[in-house]
């Protein structure tokens, strides 16, 4: 295991997605927070803190209102340019879930991991970070299968705090003096 130094933390408030669309499974995660890492290398770590809200205002008003299921999960994939996020996306942590019904209305989402960067991580690559979460009911098409979970805007974030390994010593510098014997 290499000696690994913490970085200052890097985070992100910018939310993606306002709307979470509600369906019968799980299949249309939208993501929240996308967070890009500096270059990492096999064995270095993250400790990685997500945060979000959701509104579950389903058939309001004048509806069916109904319980919604919902999913929230970390997932990373190697970043390699602007918008860009068409590799594999590899999941690298539990899945969470939770019910927010009609009279709770609002869901504090919250998800934490300590991840290490895998062997098989290019050394030098960066990595995006991403929370993403889905909804779902039996109930979904209660009023016509549009509805939606409102993600709130200013209640969330994603932090990850890099563990990097320690960069090596400088090497000392040769004795340049002429009051040292020479062999």
């Amino acid at each position: 295991m290499p000696d690994l130094i913490a970085l200052p933390p890097l985070s992100n408030e910018n939310l993606m997605s306002t709307a979470i669309p509600i369906d019968l499974s799980s299949a249309t995660p939208k993501p929240l927070y996308r967070l890009i890492t500096g270059p990492l290398s096999p064995g270095e770590q993250l400790d990685i803190t997500a945060d979000a809200r959701v509104s579950n205002a389903a058939g309001y008003p004048g509806g069916t209102r109904y319980t919604v299921g919902v999913g929230w999960h970390l997932w990373r994939y190697t970043y390699v340019g602007a918008g860009a996020s068409t590799g594999t996306w590899t999941r690298i942590g539990h899945y969470s879930g939770s019910n927010v019904t009609a009279d709770t209305h609002h869901l504090d989402l919250h998800i934490n991991r300590h991840y290490t960067i895998p062997d098989d991580w290019t050394p030098g690559d960066r990595m995006a970070i991403v929370l993403q979460a889905d909804a779902h009911s039996t109930a979904w098409k209660a009023n016509g299968g549009n509805d939606t979970l409102t993600v709130d805007s200013g209640y969330g974030q994603l932090i990850v705090r890099p563990w990097v390994t320690a960069p090596a010593p400088p090497e000392p510098e040769p004795c340049t003096c002429t009051c040292q014997p020479t062999a």
